[in-house]
């Protein structure tokens, strides 16, 4: 090989380092907008509910659950006729003028686990109102399009003004 043909044969094998840096800073761009992509669309459903009136209510949970969870602030989701309710409950008030509302329901799945995210409002009574000075238990009942319960529930509160 002659002397030219070496020089060509190193300046190949030997990438420079303004080349290995701008493939890093591809492959770490890549990289990173794939790691967005998966997070963002990781899969998360979210769930159709309908919220029940009072009369609507399956006896089974007005006589079973709601009893047995309503001095809790928490939400919890039972199957009465293959059908999955979930309950939203704010627990036991000293007057009236407490109320919940359930905004949103999200399936995520971890591990191999399915978690429904319970979204829900709270809101308090104004200061300075004249109120019922009576206990209250503010809840909600929603009927899912769920199929089947949940493996755990965790349950968002915002509070209104």
């Amino acid at each position: 090989m002659g002397e030219k043909e070496k020089k060509k044969e190193k300046k190949l094998k030997k990438p420079g380092k303004k080349r290995i840096i701008l493939v890093a800073v591809i492959v770490a761009v890549i990289a990173a907008a794939a790691l967005f992509a998966a997070t963002l669309f990781k899969g998360d459903k979210t769930v159709e509910f309908k919220i029940l009136s009072e009369n609507q209510i399956p006896q089974d949970i007005s006589s079973q659950a709601i009893p047995e969870y309503r001095t809790l602030e928490r939400a919890l989701a039972c199957v009465v006729e293959d059908k999955v309710y979930v309950v939203v409950t704010r627990g036991e008030k000293p007057t009236s003028g407490f109320e919940v509302d359930i905004d949103k329901m999200k399936l995520e799945e971890q591990d191999g686990k399915t978690n429904l995210v319970v979204y829900a409002d709270f809101k308090d009574p104004e200061k300075g109102k004249a109120l019922a000075q009576v206990l209250t238990y503010p809840l909600k009942v929603a009927e899912t399009k769920l199929t089947q319960l949940p493996d755990e529930i965790e349950l968002r509160i915002q509070y209104e003004e």
